[in-house]
């Protein structure tokens, strides 16, 4: 039997220990832990393991967050969705949230890699623009919440192509050797299977999703045609080659040539950076924030798509980035100058061009890699 005032204290340092589980540990509406959430031992040295893509979040924002949750943002980085899905099939754990593309959702919820959404812990979802829920790669928003989307298009140094007499609204000046050739060497495309293929699919007049075996090969031959031309296959350090003027012409994503032509600008360069939408069409990527079944810290992941939801924070990605917007409450926070670009906001007619790329059946999953590899390694 201990002594009354040993025991009063071990009472009094248990009680303690409660309240502060209870206080940090993750809930679902109700106050109780939600299911296959963990409990923290504290506050301090919580962490949010985030794996996003490349210049896809404002550093302003980010510190803002982890302010507001008086936590750690701890940040991995991608710059294709199948680098992500690679990542994560060689064993990669841990992540809370992803921000994956449609058609990489749609793996990742066919793998059963996602958690369900609990949409009663997210009152902002309501502000999501009703033509970006409900989308064919997650019905009902099951497993994905809309973050930003963006074009997949040309940017490009104005004074020169203006220069050599070149097209600024067309597939054929990555494609075509007769405008090639005053390029050698100045050009770079995405280092990503699905986009490449994409582009050249749209400028010969197919689906960006077509899966007919005649024509993707009709798309693999034109890719081998323009490749000696190219400088490099480049999707994470495009913007900075554009901006320093290295490369001329960049196949790439609207919000990364938006940074392009804001840095160009800043560091007083002699040219400028712009941007279009080819006229024969492009794709329409619409990222989304998902619970991946490994992550520790679901709470703390719902807790930043509460904050990313919210109107000024979700204009930020906008305002500093130069992202589409699908949250109809960031829209007053936008600049104007944002707002009215139709490469990052495209109107009704122009997203009549673009289209979302669509998971693939296995049999053409492994003809576009085999065909990929022959583009690689020739």
């Amino acid at each position: 039997m201990l002594p009354p005032a040993r025991r009063r204290l071990l009472l009094a340092l248990a009680a303690t220990a409660a309240l502060a589980l209870a206080g940090c540990a993750p809930k679902g509406d109700d106050g109780k832990q939600a299911e296959g959430e963990t409990r923290a031992t504290g506050t301090a040295g919580a962490e949010l393991h985030l794996y996003n893509w490349n210049n896809y979040l404002a550093e302003e924002t980010a510190k803002k967050f982890e302010e507001a949750c008086k936590c750690r943002l701890v940040q991995d980085y991608y710059s294709d969705n199948e680098e992500m899905l690679a990542k994560l099939a060689a064993g990669a754990t841990g992540y809370d949230l992803i921000v994956p593309t449609g058609n990489a959702v749609q793996t990742l919820v066919a793998q059963g890699a996602l958690r369900e959404i609990d949409h009663a812990r997210l009152p902002r979802l309501a502000d999501i623009k009703p033509e970006f829920l409900n989308q064919f790669f997650d019905p009902g928003n099951r497993h994905s919440v809309p973050y930003a989307y963006s074009v997949t298009l040309l940017g490009y140094n104005a004074e020169k192509l203006k220069e050599l007499g070149l097209p600024t609204d067309s597939w054929a000046v990555i494609f075509e050797p007769r405008h090639l050739e005053k390029l050698q060497g100045k050009v770079t495309v995405l280092d990503s299977q699905r986009e490449l293929f994409a582009a050249a699919l749209k400028y010969l007049g197919h689906s960006a999703n077509e899966t007919d075996e005649a024509k993707l090969k009709e798309a693999r031959d034109l890719i081998l045609r323009a490749k000696p031309y190219w400088a490099a296959f480049n999707a994470s350090s495009y913007i900075k080659e554009l901006t320093i003027g290295n490369i001329w012409l960049a196949h790439g994503y609207s919000n990364d040539m938006f940074q392009a032509a804001q840095d160009a600008a800043k560091a007083k360069r002699p040219f400028s950076i712009a941007y279009s939408t080819p006229k024969e069409g492009a794709v329409l990527a619409l990222d989304s924030m998902v619970l991946h079944k490994s992550g520790p810290r679901p709470d703390l992941a719902y807790q930043f798509m509460n904050f990313m939801l919210e109107g000024r924070n979700s204009a930020e990605l906008s305002n500093m980035i130069g992202s589409g917007n699908a949250n109809a409450a960031a829209m007053e926070h936008i600049d104007p100058a944002v707002k009215d670009n139709p490469a990052v906001f495209p109107d009704a007619e122009g997203r009549k061009q673009l289209e979302m790329l669509k998971d693939l059946p296995r049999r053409e999953r492994r003809l576009m890699n085999r065909f990929w590899t022959e583009i690689k390694v020739r």
